[in-house]
Formats: structure tokens, sequence, C-alpha cells
């Protein structure tokens, strides 16, 4: 048997943290066995359904390199098929058309909820042996519903959740076509995980209850039924259900964040599955370990700080020529102008282990390029009375020794020695007044990658 799973998102709104996992770990699992890995996009929801929230799965799946061997499929372009498998179901007895008008259901619906019972169609128009059914209202247009079976069981063993089973009789007859002939989302779902011949359905545990009724149809068509596993929920940092202030956005939103995509996917295959205590690895070797055995049936937490150490980790272990071309687009998006020097890879190489998204470092890279006026309060703070003669000496050092950070270094320490201060007093407003900023690498590494004039101007705006 060849492993083909599919990832089935609907389109009516973006890729997000929880449907990428999902994605993650059906990609993984068919790569894991030398199997397919489908795109099935399901946009029967035509009012909901978007052709921008289509790109943003499309974008989100390729950028974490989530590669598909077929697809995307869309559900719109397959309703000829659809139609002709009711057509067949009608045939064979195993589907029949219902009157019931949404009026006389919501009549029903009150009644049983008045007695207590749960809401669920009566079968009216179900034919069964020696049953008389009434005639079919004038003009009237009818829904297809799925005959389910009345009597038994459908239970699987779920691959993650372990067995699962449910009565025949709680699960009322389905409809799989409406009144205007659209077919419905569970009957669309079977019969493409039967065209497709998925043998793994790796989805949310919020489709545990389609299951049951999805099973039965596949059955009723004579189809295969695949395995499932039902993945449990993603909750916030606060324990709480993810919403969009802690997670549920797009996935895109992660790369206008900063976030490399090898964290993003590192983090993911952590959410909820486990290789003994291994927290770092390549997608390569996610895909060498993965099964679904380790996958815990309890909800995952997210977890904002270790996605953000992550993140630092793969920053550190990047290529700077890789970093600073992603850096790049973002100073570009900034309308910030990139002169020849300093080399942003330079830049990159100095900051990137202090900088734990892209965005970090894009701000800290940017000060080399502006025409930068730093704080008042912060000059106000740091550039003293005490260090201002300190700084003119400085200034006048550095127009005659060589452009390095040796030198540099040796010029700081002989101004301090000389004016007796200690090193914060003349490295904190130099600092400000070139960069803008308190907290930098070291003091002799950040003024050497500027231009010689840039650093003399700077300073000359403020001590002369």
């Amino acid at each position: 048997m060849i492993v083909r799973t599919r990832f089935a998102p609907s389109p009516t709104g973006y890729l997000h943290i929880g449907g990428a996992r999902t994605a993650l770990f059906s990609w993984a699992y068919a790569r894991k066995h030398g199997g397919v890995f489908i795109l099935r996009v399901e946009d029967t929801d035509v009012e909901r359904s978007t052709p921008e929230a289509v790109q943003a799965i499309l974008d989100g799946m390729a950028w974490l390199k989530l590669e598909y061997d077929e697809g995307p499929f869309y559900q719109m372009q397959r309703m000829e098929r659809y139609k002709q498998v009711i057509g067949q179901m009608l045939d064979e007895g195993t589907a029949y058309r219902c009157y019931t008008s949404p009026e006389e259901l919501e009549t029903l619906r009150e009644a049983q909820r008045a007695r207590g019972e749960k809401p669920r169609y009566d079968g009216r128009w179900r034919p069964e042996p020696g049953k008389q059914l009434p005639e079919p209202p004038a003009g009237g247009a009818p829904v297809v519903r799925f005959k389910n079976p009345a009597a038994g069981m459908v239970a699987w063993k779920d691959l993650v959740k372990g067995y699962i089973g449910f009565n025949n009789s709680e699960l009322d007859d389905l409809v799989i076509a409406r009144a205007d002939g659209t077919p419905t989302y569970n009957f669309c779902v079977v019969v493409d995980d039967w065209d497709m011949g998925i043998t793994h359905v790796i989805r949310g545990d919020d489709h545990v209850n389609n299951t049951p009724r999805q099973i039965n149809i596949l059955r009723a068509l004579g189809a295969s039924v695949p395995q499932y596993a039902h993945l449990s929920m993603i909750l916030g940092d606060d324990g709480q259900k993810l919403s969009k202030r802690h997670g549920a956005v797009s996935v895109m939103q992660y790369d206008e964040d900063g976030y490399l995509p090898e964290a993003v996917t590192n983090y993911l295959a952590r959410l909820g599955w486990s290789h003994g205590d291994e927290e770092i690895f390549s997608a390569e070797q996610f895909c060498a370990w993965f099964d679904l055995d380790h996958i815990t049936p309890s909800a995952a937490q997210f977890n904002t700080e270790k996605l953000n150490w992550l993140n630092q980790h793969y920053m550190k272990q990047a290529d700077n020529g890789k970093l600073a071309a992603l850096v790049r687009s973002r100073l570009v998006a900034r309308n910030v102008q990139i002169g020849d020097a300093p080399v942003l890879e330079s830049v990159i190489a100095l900051y990137k282990e202090r900088a734990v998204t892209l965005n970090e470092l894009a701000d800290a890279a940017e000060v080399f390029y502006l025409d930068l006026h730093p704080d008042r309060g912060l000059l106000e703070t740091h550039l003293t009375l005490e260090a201002a003669p300190a700084l003119r000496d400085l200034l006048e050092r550095f127009k005659g020794i060589a452009w390095e950070a040796p030198a540099i270094n040796a010029a700081i320490k002989e101004t301090v020695a000389a004016h007796g201060l200690k090193m914060p007093k003349l490295a904190m407003p130099l600092r400000v007044m070139l960069t803008g900023q308190t907290q930098t690498p070291s003091v002799d590494a950040v003024v050497a990658l500027f231009p010689r004039d840039t650093v003399l101007a700077r300073m000359a705006r403020h001590v002369q």
C-alpha cells in the first residue's frame, strides 16, 4: 500500500497555526513512508471562500516548504462528479429525497427540545419496506439524505485517540445534497477521499463527530475506509483556546513578524509530538523520525517564548548572506536606502547573536543607513557635562587613526584614561550619538562598521 495523505483547508480564512500543524504532520507522514501528499481546497462555501484566502493558503504552504505531490484540487471544479455519485446512491437506495421544509424541521426540533430530546430528523421521508411515503408536495425542491444504518455501531481505532465508537441510532440521516442540488461538506469529503485514494486522514479533533458519518457513506459506496488520526487542539500561552492574540493568525504573519520558516516548522513539529528529548531538528530529520504513536491525545500549548528561542537559534546558525537578503527586503519596505558602507552582511554578523527576529535585525541595521536623530531625552541623559570634553577629545583622535576595531578600541581607552572616566561614561553617549540606542554589541565594533565620515559627522552634531 502506498501511503496517501491530504491537507484539505477551507479558504474561508487564512492558514493559521492549527492548520499549518495539520499540514506539516500529513506531509511528514507521507514523506516518512515514501508516499504521496495531496493539497485539496474545500471551497464549496461559496459565500465565505475568497481568492485571497486561497492564495494565503498557497503562500503559507510555500513559505513552510510543504511541497505537495498532487493538487491543488478544488471541490468547486468537481461538482459533476459529486452529482454523479449522488445519482448512483439514489439508484441503489443508499440515499433518498426528503421534502421536509425548513419550517417543518424547525417545528420538529422545537417539539423535541420541549420533550428534552436531542433535536434530529425523524426519518419521515426515509423509505422502508412496507412504509407508505406521503405524496411529494407540488413544486417542492427536495434535499437528498444519506440512508444511515439504523442499528449497530460505527467504530474505528483512531491512530491518536484510540478506540472511538458511535451508535448508529445517534446519527440521523445526513443531508448530502441541498435543495438547490449542491452537495454538502461531509459528502464531498467522502467522494474526494475515495477518488484520491487517501489512506490516512490526519486532521483536527473538531472533525471527530464527522468521522462516523463519513465512514458509513464510504461503506455504502463500497469504498475503502482510510485510517484516521485526530489531532487535539492547540491552546494559547494562557491555557485558553488559541485566538488571534496568541497565535491563531495567518502563518504569513510569522513571516511578517520576522520568524524564519525553519524555526516555525521545527516549533510546529513539537506541538503535540515528540522524539525523546529532541528539541531542535531539521525538516528532513523530522520526516525520518515522525510517527503517529508519539502524538499526545491531550491538547498542546502554544509557547511564544519557546518559538522565540528556536528562532534565535536558527538565526545564529544561518548564513549571513541569507539573513542579509531577508533583512534587506525589510529595509526596502521601510524605504531605507542601503548604501555601500557598511556592508549589510557585516552588520548582520555583528548583531545576529543579539536578535530574536529578522525585524529586530532590521531595527539594528537601519541606523547605519538613516540620517539618524537620536531621542533628545537619551542625549540629555547620557551626554553629560562630564563626558562632553572626553567626547570632543575622542572626535579628534578618531580623525587620525586606522579605521579598524583595534585602533578604535585603543583610542577609546586612551581617552577614558586621559579624562579619568569609567568606560560607560564615554561608551554610552557614543552609542546614543551613533545608533540612538543604549544597548549594542561592543562599542568599538559598532564604531568600526560606520564609515569614518559618518561617525565624525554624528559626533560633531552633539559635542562641538
